[in-house]
């Protein structure tokens, strides 16, 4: 048996914390996926500390192929789902609250003259 039978590859995932997210981190080659935990803990003992290590068989792992990848593209009319399409809100929402406030304040003057004159 070669060793290009003997070892696998695998890719390597870390948390920090218990709440934070999964991370890749690098890929290793290892006989099975018990040695590759030992040697992925073994690099992280000599780094920075981690809440929780994953170790995923690569050939384990499926990716979208062209065509798949081709259905995430997104449609150039679809600004209005991003947050930042409605950037402009702000400052029409305060075009309309001055708006008001000067149709009050001209209301408010007919109402002072009436008062003035009663």
């Amino acid at each position: 048996m070669g060793s290009k039978g003997f070892y696998q590859e695998y890719e390597v995932f870390s948390k920090r914390t218990d709440t934070s997210p999964l991370q890749y981190q690098f890929s290793m080659l290892a006989p099975n996926r018990e040695l590759a935990l030992i040697m992925a803990q073994e690099n992280f003992m000599r780094r920075e500390p981690v809440a929780d290590i994953w170790v995923v068989k690569r050939e384990d792992i499926r990716k979208m192929n062209l065509e798949e990848r081709q259905t995430l593209k997104r449609l150039d009319n679809k600004d209005y789902r991003n947050t930042k399409g409605y950037g402009y809100l702000k400052k029409k929402w305060r075009q309309y609250e001055q708006g008001m406030l000067d149709e009050k304040e001209i209301l408010s003057w007919g109402e002072e003259k009436k008062g003035e004159n009663g």
